[in-house]
Parts: structure tokens; C-alpha cells; sequence
């Protein structure tokens, strides 16, 4: 592959390209938004064309799967254990996807994105 095909913005001499077009409205992007524990807080936002998004701010409780009973129950979140995306969100008690939450039921871990569903969807990895 040819140099300047990897190198996005610039000629064929290196020389820097210009820009066709502005930057709109529908480029820029929002910041992250932490779900943290707490009481429910949540609101929802108008999604780009028809529809809205529901997010969510903080949440007392998760819906936590049992694989082995095929059971689910609705269960109070006691303590964030430990967070991958970054150390500092599980002292903070920031629930982000796959981070490993202590319930009334057990560990669990996350399986989606809380901001963007709304709700804490998790599966037991250790029983109480």
C-alpha cells in the first residue's frame, strides 16, 4: 500500500490536506457518563432522528442471572469489588460493562453498559 493511503489528511508529497467541509452538529460526540451506586437516577435524551436513549446515573439495585438455576432475581447492590476499565472506578463504586459487583445474592458480574440501557444486567459468578 502506497505511503500516502495510510497517512488520512495528507498528499502524496506529504503535504497536509485541506478540509472539504465543516465540522457539524452531528459529529461531535458526548462525554462519559458514570453510573455510579446509589439511589436511581436516570433521564432520557433525544437520539438522533426518531426515538430517545435512557440513561442511567446511578442505581441501587441489578438484575443478577443465575446460570446454574436458570433463575433471575432483582438484587441490591452492596459494593463495587473491582472494575478492568480502570482501578480508580471500583473505589469511586463506578459500574461500568464486565466490572464485578457484590449483591445480596453474591458476586456478579456485569454483562451490559448501564448508561446506555438503563439498567444493571448481571450474571452470578459466586453464590453467597
Amino acid at each position: 500500500m502506497a505511503r500516502w493511503k495510510r497517512d488520512l489528511g495528507k498528499g502524496p508529497t506529504g503535504k497536509k490536506m485541506t478540509t472539504n467541509r465543516k465540522k457539524k452538529k452531528r459529529d461531535r460526540g458526548h462525554e462519559f457518563l458514570e453510573t455510579v451506586l446509589g439511589e436511581r437516577r436516570a433521564y432520557s435524551r433525544d437520539k438522533r432522528g426518531v426515538g430517545s436513549r435512557h440513561i442511567l446515573l446511578a442505581a441501587p439495585t441489578a438484575v443478577v442471572a443465575d446460570p446454574k438455576t436458570g433463575k433471575t432475581v432483582m438484587s441490591k447492590i452492596l459494593n463495587v469489588e473491582e472494575n478492568p476499565s480502570n482501578p480508580n472506578y471500583a473505589r469511586r463504586n463506578v459500574i461500568t460493562k464486565q466490572t464485578i459487583i457484590k449483591t445480596e445474592a453474591g458476586l456478579a458480574r456485569v454483562t451490559n453498559s448501564p448508561a446506555r440501557d438503563a439498567v444493571i444486567n448481571a450474571v452470578l459468578i459466586e453464590k453467597k
